[in-house]
């Protein structure tokens, strides 16, 4: 697999010379991805996050059976002690890489929460913060914000009794996702015209526009990405984006080094953030690509399987 050197490991400035409304309706992109960037597309101890239905050891039961079902009803009920909030919401932009590692994280977690979709040029649903950015997280009032420090907060609401290292593997490969994988995304998925009108079809389609909104984002945000598109390659010195992302893709498989997860036999918060941010392009041709010319899409269908269904509670 050939290895593309040079990308920078920095975040993308928000100031890439476009209509400011319109780069703020791009949120599939690491451009308008909301993310005060300091961390991370990174690893840490192997902690795999428990799920709420895991079991107890040291219990006696009559039989094979009802010990599995008895020590996972009881440490359900222990988790739901730990953490159970009456209302969590998450405001969004539907193809925001950032707002769908949240997802992914209260997905695993089977963590009901409402939707909110952001309009990305009125912003109205957020008038009321401070923060004017996305993801934004509000558990029972409480306002959270930036997508790892939600992450962050959430698994230390849920795990009160785990410290993290800042230098283990898990941590490594969250910085990884947040400073590298996110800025491969703009350059594939806007990498030619028709490839961008895709990414804008998706976009426009799964977003909170009005129908004018959505005509103009279609079509001009396709033109503006395409040639912001060429810019980013060039600041991040990407000769083949293609190329690029497929090394991504394998320099993931080969930090598993054959293991189910990264976390082990269970997902870690480094697996959910990278299924995260590859899960709005999944099914772009970006997505296909990789997955058609690299070894990640047995882990990604691995991920998609336990994950399973979203959480998100329909209105």
């Amino acid at each position: 697999m050939r290895r593309v050197t040079g990308l920078a490991a920095r975040t993308i400035s928000s100031s890439v010379a476009i209509h400011p409304r319109l780069a703020q309706s791009m949120a599939i992109t690491s451009i308008s991805s909301s993310e005060p960037i300091t961390r991370r597309f990174g690893g840490l101890p192997e902690i795999s996050t428990p799920s709420f239905a895991g079991g107890f050891a040291g219990i006696v039961f009559f039989s094979a059976a009802a010990a599995s079902s008895l020590g996972q009803e009881v440490h359900a009920k222990e988790m739901a002690h730990k953490f159970n909030p009456k209302e969590v919401v998450l405001y969004q932009y539907e193809a925001c890489p950032f707002c769908n590692k949240v997802k992914a994280f209260l997905d695993y977690n089977k963590i009901p929460y409402k939707i909110v979709e952001v309009n990305p040029i009125s912003k109205k649903e957020i008038k009321w913060s401070d923060y004017k950015k996305v993801p934004i997280l509000t558990v029972d009032g409480e306002q959270m914000v930036d997508s790892s420090a939600i992450i962050d907060g959430l698994f230390q609401k849920m795990h009160p009794e785990i410290s993290k290292s800042e230098d283990d593997e898990e941590t490594k490969w969250r910085k990884w996702v947040d400073n590298h994988l996110v800025h491969l995304l703009s350059p594939n998925i806007y990498r030619n015209t028709s490839e961008a009108l895709e990414s804008f079809d998706y976009i426009t389609t799964h977003g909170n526009f009005s129908f004018t909104e959505r005509l103009v984002a279609k079509y001009a945000g396709a033109t503006a990405m395409y040639f912001v598109s060429k810019k980013l390659k060039k600041k991040y010195n990407i000769t083949d984006e293609r190329a690029a992302l497929y090394d991504a893709a394998e320099t993931w498989v080969d930090a598993l080094k054959e293991r189910p997860y990264l976390g082990g036999s269970k997902p870690n918060l480094a697996d959910l953030a990278v299924f995260g941010v590859l899960r709005p392009i999944r099914y772009l041709r970006s997505g296909k690509d990789m997955v058609d010319n690299t070894r990640i899409g047995e882990w990604y269908s691995r991920m998609e399987n336990t994950v399973g269904e979203p959480s998100r509670i329909k209105e």
